[in-house]
């Protein structure tokens, strides 16, 4: 049995972990916090709760997460990581940080793209990137998980079997992206409110979203090569979900030699990877597939020199919780389903 805690527990990350980590059966949850002075119990911001946590949620207090924690999960808006892992990490905690502070490996370019300093390059050098379909075993060993984003997880699970093998150009990638409102937080937004997103479709950071980088960067050491993408998100009139259309252009070169089944090339490649699921041939996913799970799915429709890749995750699990809590289950050596089937 591990002690995991929260920090950052009443957005909606936080309480999508909350659930999970409640019912995970090697898994004693003993610290919450959130980024207000006043103590209260989890089960007045979450009723849900109540009779299953009497856990309170005031402000985060190192000491004792010191005291009570072998694990801790960071559920917290972006750029504010940086200041409370040095610490973490120096009093021994293992660290599972959803935001994107330790993701970009360039500290200059996630400057330019989140708009603040980095004061945390040292921990920045040894975060691993918490993709358990790419880098399981990098995962098993780490101090500190940069668990994926949301935007990033479906586009490179859509796009590694067909760029690890060569098989597409690295330099045609057009990434159409849907999410839910839950992607954004809870921040108080104009554009994020009911009345203005309910009955409306809009894209919005074309090409110009904090995540594209996310992307090239994994994407790049597929390929072994700078590779930058097309990247455009819209915002959806519902709370949660994510689903991309991905086009690419098969290579001249390897491309020629892999005109057999796309969707059997991909099955080969995920064959042992419980939360991916590959549909059968003019079959696509949607978003009811996969809300509520830790599943992506994957279409394919092979257009001879053309290839559309259609994927969907929750983004609120397989886009942050549920693969954070996955990651977990490979550093402790748990088995990877656990909690999240």
């Amino acid at each position: 049995m591990i002690n995991a805690g929260i920090v950052g527990a009443s957005g909606y990350t936080g309480e999508t972990l909350l659930g999970i980590l409640l019912k995970h059966p090697f898994v004693r949850l003993s610290y919450l916090s959130r980024g207000q002075d006043k103590e209260q119990k989890i089960s007045e911001l979450f009723p849900k709760f109540e009779k299953i946590s009497g856990l309170s949620c005031g402000p985060t207090d190192i000491k004792q997460i010191k005291e009570k924690c072998d694990v801790v999960f960071l559920a917290m808006p972006h750029t504010a990581s940086m200041s409370l892992v040095p610490k973490l990490i120096s009093c021994g905690k293992k660290v599972i940080d959803l935001s994107a502070d330790y993701r970009i490996t360039d500290y200059r370019l996630y400057e330019k793209s989140y708009q603040v300093k980095h004061t945390d390059k040292a921990n920045l050098k040894q975060a691993v990137y918490g993709l358990p379909e790419l880098y399981r075993n990098k995962i098993k060993t780490a101090s500190l998980i940069a668990n994926p984003g949301c935007y990033p997880t479906a586009a490179v699970l859509a796009l590694a079997p067909l760029l690890g093998l060569g098989v597409i150009e690295k330099d045609n990638i057009i990434i159409d992206a849907k999410s839910g409102i839950s992607g954004a937080g809870k921040k108080m937004s104009e554009g994020f409110l009911f009345n203005e997103a309910n009955e409306d479709f809009k894209a919005y950071k074309v090409n110009s979203h904090q995540h594209a980088p996310e992307i090239n960067q994994i994407l790049s050491r597929l390929t072994g090569r700078k590779t930058e993408i097309i990247f455009v998100p819209h915002l959806l009139p519902l709370y949660r979900g994510i689903l991309e259309t991905i086009y690419v252009k098969r290579s001249e070169v390897r491309g020629r030699k892999s005109k057999g089944n796309i969707i059997e090339l991909y099955k080969k490649f995920y064959k042992d990877e419980p939360f991916v699921r590959i549909k059968k041939d003019a079959e696509f996913p949607r978003l009811k597939d996969v809300q509520g799970t830790n599943f992506c799915d994957i279409g394919i429709k092979d257009c001879g020199s053309n290839i559309i890749i259609i994927s969907a995750i929750d983004n609120l699990i397989k886009g942050a919780s549920g693969q954070a809590v996955q990651n977990m289950n490979i550093m402790y050596n748990f088995p990877q389903e656990t909690a999240l089937l």
